[in-house]
């Protein structure tokens, strides 16, 4: 897990420059913690995941979120908040801010979720239950009207992966014939729950979660 760390952070430090890079370089203890006791123990991976990501504010200046999961559709804010002497001693004007910046990360449609460095610390498994209830409910595949029990099972299956699938692979991981787990992707294709990962007209043999998710009920 260290090394995964240490290429995510490298990764992130070199798709950046200015303010956002020098943040990165000193990453935070707090952070690290929840990377390493939080978030990588509930998923094995931070794909999608963004540190000390840059937003505008309403003042036109420029804030820090601690990580953003952004994934389509939604874009997630995750904070962890110590309760240190900067918390307990803060003044009232840095104090309103602070609620003025949530207020505005929920209006331009992120969804805030913060956690306390103590239970980062202390009560990791409750923080990872919570990620796992807050993706299962956004990315529910079972939530989706319009495909079968086995095509829910194959976007459940890629969601956790979050790597290409080939039709062998999903036939062996749903126990069915090639050629149904062919036609199973092709249909899925065809509703654009699916993307082709071959170029032109040439046969597909890897396909991969559309990043732009069509609508579906969330009854």
């Amino acid at each position: 897990m260290e090394s995964t760390y240490e290429q995510w952070l490298s990764e992130q430090a070199a798709s950046c420059t200015g303010e956002r890079r020098r943040r990165l370089s000193q990453h935070g203890h707090a952070e690290e913690l929840f990377l390493k006791q939080v978030w990588y123990p509930a998923f094995n991976h931070f794909q999608n995941l963004h540190g000390e990501y840059e937003v505008s504010d309403f003042k036109d200046g420029k804030r820090y979120l601690d990580f953003a999961y952004i994934r389509s559709p939604y874009r997630i804010c995750f904070e962890i908040d110590g309760f240190g002497p900067h918390s307990r001693d803060v003044d009232r004007d840095r104090f309103a801010d602070g609620l003025m910046r949530q207020n505005h990360l929920v209006l331009d449609g992120w969804i805030v979720i913060r956690l306390s460095y103590d239970d980062v610390v202390k009560r990791p498994r409750q923080c990872q239950q919570l990620l796992h209830q807050l993706l299962g409910k956004l990315y529910n595949p079972q939530s989706f009207p319009d495909i079968t029990i086995h095509q829910k099972e194959i976007i459940r299956y890629m969601m956790i992966t979050q790597n290409p699938v080939s039709p062998k692979e999903i036939s062996s991981m749903l126990q069915v014939g090639a050629k149904f787990a062919r036609r199973l992707l092709l249909e899925l294709l065809y509703k654009k729950y699916v993307v082709s990962c071959s170029a032109g007209n040439q046969r597909i043999r890897l396909y991969k979660l559309n990043d732009n998710l069509p609508p579906y009920s969330k009854s």
